[in-house]
């Protein structure tokens, strides 16, 4: 059998790889050189001239220098004024209102009338009263009349009775003698006798016009007493001003009935206002009188007013654990007024100290920091160091500094965000001045 055989043509030459493109082979070295040129480049146009030392870029900021000010213990309440002064109209008696003589508002003294109600009846009794007196007034003058006629007729009566006794007694020693019989004494001493009964009956008269006396004198001293009360209680039917003050509501009107004890309206007197205040017990030692009380309506607004603790009561509230304590205030121009709730500060004490603002203050971890300039020794280049510091309560837009700071340090008010440790500023004062 015949094999076949296949006979493949073989190239003694060896098989060379196939060729690439000529740019594919360029593109990396041309990428390479590019990268090259522009950083070249960019390197001659940002390069500083020879003649100035690379310094980092400035952040501008606003400077303070820290000043000594003063450092005030301080606590705050919130409480309602009460007038210094204050009383409730109520009528004493019941009546129909006839007239008002005030309105809502108005300021008036002390006895200015206010109501008038009907007072008919009383008038009436008023009126009797008055009679009262003026019998009784004419029966003292007629009983002191009798009495001044009978001690004038005492006194001649008591001229008779001398002059009967005197003329008895030479009668009885011209009868001893002889010189006149025993009739002319008898007829003597019966004129004597006679003389005496009517002395003695002029001192009955007398004692008697006096016990009169002393009567009508009673019933005009009651009279009078009467008559007071009468007019007091006219009076009551016209009520006025207790106290200098300010009128408040009058929910009546003219022909209203009003019964004994009704609220009529106020009276306040508002020049002088009270503040109680609970204070803590802790400062128990702080509290005394003359203790300085500024009054707010805001807590960051100015004072209105400032006032002084004027009581400190004796004992402490067990269950609040606090001392009652009051500050009176004046009240400029009337801006406060009777119930207002205002907020009050207490100035426990103040000393001198550094503050500063709060917005130079930056917290990390709770911890406040500030930025202090330092100058360093390339001119008027400056830095800032983060320092650490210690604060105490704020005070308005102040921060009072414990610790970390000295006085006239100069600290970044502004930009703070932008700023860390070692940072070089510009102070944006001074730039504006070189501008």
């Amino acid at each position: 059998m015949e094999s076949l055989t296949t006979t493949v043509p073989v190239d003694n030459k060896r098989q060379s790889p196939p060729k690439r493109p000529f740019f594919k082979i360029l593109r990396p070295w041309l990428v390479l050189g590019v990268l090259l040129g522009g950083g070249i480049i960019g390197w001659v146009i940002s390069r500083p001239s020879l003649d100035k030392s690379p310094t980092p870029s400035s952040v501008a900021v606003q400077l303070e220098s820290v000043q000594v000010g003063s450092i005030v213990s301080s606590s705050e309440f919130v409480g309602a004024l009460e007038a210094y002064k204050r009383v409730v109209i109520r009528p004493e008696v019941s009546g129909y209102i006839t007239q008002i003589f005030v309105t809502p508002g108005q300021r008036v003294k002390a006895g200015t009338d206010i109501l008038q109600l009907n007072p008919d009846r009383r008038r009436a009794e008023f009126s009797g009263a008055i009679a009262d007196i003026e019998a009784a007034q004419a029966a003292r003058n007629t009983a002191q009349a009798q009495l001044l006629e009978a001690e004038a007729s005492r006194a001649a009566l008591a001229a008779e009775v001398d002059l009967q006794t005197k003329e008895f007694d030479r009668i009885s020693r011209l009868v001893k003698q002889g010189a006149l019989p025993q009739q002319n004494l008898d007829q003597t001493r019966r004129s004597r006798d006679t003389a005496l009964a009517q002395l003695k009956a002029a001192d009955r008269r007398i004692l008697a016009t006096q016990a009169a006396v002393k009567e009508n004198d009673a019933a005009f001293r009651r009279s009078q007493a009467n008559a007071r009360a009468a007019r007091e209680d006219l009076q009551d039917y016209r009520i006025q001003a207790s106290i200098d003050g300010v009128i408040g509501d009058l929910p009546v009107k003219t022909g209203d009935y009003v019964n004994t004890g009704d609220l009529l309206s106020t009276l306040t007197q508002n020049q002088v206002l009270e503040l109680r205040l609970s204070i803590p017990v802790e400062h128990e030692s702080d509290l005394e009188l003359g203790t300085s009380v500024e009054l707010r309506l805001q807590p960051d607004s100015d004072p209105l007013t400032i006032g002084q603790i004027s009581y400190v009561a004796p004992r402490v509230d067990s269950n609040a654990q606090s001392i009652l304590a009051k500050a009176r205030f004046p009240n400029p121009g009337g801006r406060l007024r009777d119930e207002q709730f205002v907020r009050a500060k207490v100035i426990w004490s103040q000393r001198p100290g550094l503050l500063i603002p709060t917005q130079a203050v930056s917290f990390v971890g709770g911890q406040p920091f500030v930025f202090v300039v330092q100058e360093t020794s390339k001119g008027n280049q400056q830095t800032v160091q983060q320092r650490p510091i210690k604060l105490g309560e704020i005070q308005g837009n102040n921060y009072p500094v414990l610790s970390g700071l000295k006085n006239r340090d100069r600290i970044v008010t502004s930009g703070i965000l932008k700023l860390s440790d070692g940072t070089s500023i510009i102070d944006e004062a001074k730039g504006s001045a070189n501008e």
